[in-house]
Order: structure tokens, then C-alpha cells, then sequence
């Protein structure tokens, strides 16, 4: 009888993935009660502009009626730079939300679906050229910034960037504050992009529930002429500024009105102009 010898990690096969389009989970960040961010493998054939999303997700339960099994898909912002060998995501927790209240438990080692077909407005190629470039996010709509900002193009195209936050709560915003302070020690970033690259950045987090050193909304603050003052920098104008905007639809339509109050007009990955909207995102 041939002696069989113990299966291990070395000589094991190669794991079949269990889900269709599946990619392994490789970091998993919890933030609050309400805000996680994850890591996983890259498709080795996946390409995308920083700023698009892709619809990821897990399978669902089985059909009462015919026991098939489908799979649950959202949205999902590429918080990750186009160059990034890993995708990152940045996700908030529904409590009874059909896949967030699953996604929300995923650990190291577990598999998600990934569909590899990027799509996006949130992109430079939508925007007609300018001198200084707004992000506007409110909650996770922080996530294709977070991209954008580990953009060598970001920097190249633009001599100021100006990233708002608006959240409930303070702890809320650590995502996006820990993200930035990294940038500063970011080798990489900063021998591709040139030394100091993240002095460009002006980064502007709100609060609208819980004490922080800035309560209020980013509109409001905006009226009243207060975030300008408190940044150093003139109202928005047609001729210098750039904007894309991430939030909650009520956010979206409202931010939409008021840059086209500054003269800025809606562009589009077909027709390039002064300000674009994520569509797809809804915090």
C-alpha cells in the first residue's frame, strides 16, 4: 500500500473559489457601529480610473420556492488609486440592510463577488481643466475620494485640492482624517508625485450632530460664507474651480443647485464641463 501523505498548506490544491467573480478579503477596519473598510484581492484583468465603482456583494439566501441561490449586488466606490495592486472599499452597516448586515461580519481569508466592470462619473476625464478641485462627500461618499486623493493626476491637474466631510458623528470621520495624515509619510506618493505633494490639500471635516471643532452642514457653511473664510479662499467661480460630489441624494441635489448658482455647469464622462455627480451612491 502507498503510504499517503498528510495534505498541508504547501501541497494542498489551490482552493476553488465558491462564488462566482469571487475575490478573497485580505484587511478588515471597523471604525463605529455604522463604518468598516475592507481590503481584497485585484482581478489581475481589472482596470478602472480612480473614482469609478464596480458592484460587489455575496450570495444570497435560497429561494423558499425553487431553492436557487442569487447573488446580492450594490454600488460600490473604488476607495483604492487606479494603481493599487489590492481594491479597498468603504462601507457603512445596515443593521437589517439585505447585504450590508451580512458584508458587515465578513472576516480575513472569506470571499466576496466582484463584478469587474468599472463605471463612474467621479473621474479627470469628466472635468474641463482648472486650478483648484472640491471633493464634497457626506458619510461614505468619502470612498472615491479616498482614490482621487492617492492620484498622481489629482495633483498634476490641479494647484489646490479641497476635500469637505460632513458626518454625524466625530468618530465618523476617521476614515477619511487617518487617510490623509498618511499621505504625509507616503514614500511612494511622494518620490512619484514630488516631496510635499499633500500640501496641496485643504481638508475641511463637519460634523452635524456631535460636538466637533466644526459644526454644521458643508451647504450651510457655504452660504453663510463661513467655510471660505475659515479655508482662506474666494466662493467658487466658473473660470478656477472644479467639483465632484459624493453623498446623500437630499446633499446631491441640494450641492448641484448651488454650484450652478456659482456658474459651474454638470459634466459628464461625454461632455466634460465644471462639476460631476456619483449617481449611483446613496449614503
Amino acid at each position: 500500500m502507498t503510504e499517503q501523505k498528510p495534505v498541508t498548506q504547501a501541497n494542498a490544491a489551490p482552493a476553488v473559489p465558491t462564488l462566482p467573480d469571487a475575490q478573497t478579503v485580505t484587511a478588515v477596519e471597523h471604525y463605529t457601529d455604522r463604518l468598516f473598510s475592507f481590503r481584497c484581492t485585484r482581478p489581475a484583468s481589472l482596470r478602472f480610473r480612480s473614482g469609478e465603482f464596480v458592484m460587489i456583494g455575496l450570495m444570497g439566501d435560497p429561494d423558499p420556492k425553487t431553492g436557487r441561490i442569487k447573488p446580492l449586488l450594490r454600488a460600490y466606490s473604488i476607495a483604492s488609486p487606479s494603481w493599487d495592486e489590492e481594491l479597498e472599499f468603504y462601507s457603512i452597516k445596515v443593521p437589517d440592510g439585505p447585504l450590508t448586515s451580512r458584508l458587515q461580519h465578513i472576516n480575513v481569508g472569506d470571499e466576496i463577488i466582484l463584478r469587474p466592470k468599472p463605471v463612474g462619473t467621479l473621474v479627470h476625464d469628466a472635468l474641463i481643466p482648472g486650478k483648484r478641485i472640491w471633493f464634497f462627500a457626506t458619510g461614505t461618499g468619502f470612498a472615491p475620494f479616498a482614490s482621487l486623493l492617492r492620484e498622481p493626476q489629482t495633483y498634476e491637474d490641479y494647484d489646490e485640492v479641497i476635500i469637505t466631510h460632513t458626518c454625524r458623528e466625530a468618530g465618523e470621520l476617521t476614515y477619511g482624517r487617518d487617510l490623509i495624515a498618511a499621505l504625509k509619510d507616503d514614500e511612494l506618493l511622494n518620490e512619484v508625485i514630488g516631496e510635499g505633494f499633500w500640501k496641496k490639500i485643504r481638508y475641511y471635516p463637519t460634523t452635524t450632530r456631535e460636538q466637533s471643532p466644526k459644526m454644521g452642514r458643508i451647504t450651510d457653511l457655504m452660504r453663510s460664507g463661513e467655510a471660505f473664510a475659515d479655508l482662506g479662499v474666494a466662493p467658487l467661480c466658473r473660470e478656477n474651480d472644479r467639483a465632484m460630489i459624493c453623498g446623500n441624494l437630499a446633499f446631491n441635489l441640494e450641492l448641484k443647485e448651488m454650484l450652478e448658482e456659482y456658474g459651474l455647469e454638470e459634466g459628464a464622462n461625454s461632455k466634460p464641463a465644471q462639476y460631476v455627480v456619483e449617481k449611483a451612491f446613496l449614503d
